[in-house]
């Protein structure tokens, strides 16, 4: 009984440190299903560890499927968990954002969520 309780334990360890082994959406600005009434310069999106930029892609369209972002993903304020894109002048309307990272012990995560930018 001792030896099962003990295989529990560890493996609901083993479980939840694996767990926390992906870069999962923490924040997003602007935020998930918002209606803002100033449009954004970027896109910035917060995740609950570190990424590889160099591997992270994040995507801006408008309800057309035209791409918004106008440079790659890249860390903001030298912080490894945060990550942006710059985005050109948005209009009212609302416009999706489809994320793929992967972190940095290598798992890969992706996303998508709207925003709409009101009148």
């Amino acid at each position: 009984m001792l030896a099962g309780a003990a295989l529990s334990l560890g493996l609901g360890l083993l479980i939840s440190v694996n767990a926390q082994a992906h870069a999962f959406l923490d924040s997003a600005a602007p935020r998930v299903g918002s209606i803002i009434s100033n449009a954004p310069k970027a896109v910035v999106l917060t995740f609950t560890q570190a990424v590889e930029p160099a591997f992270c892609r994040i995507e801006v369209t408008n309800s057309a499927g035209v791409h918004e972002e106008t440079d790659a993903a890249h860390t903001i304020e030298s912080d490894p968990k945060k990550l942006g894109v710059t985005v050109g002048v948005l209009t009212a309307g609302p416009y999706f954002v489809a994320w793929h990272v992967t972190s940095v012990d290598t798992h890969k995560t992706q996303g998508k969520f709207k925003f709409t930018v009101s009148p």
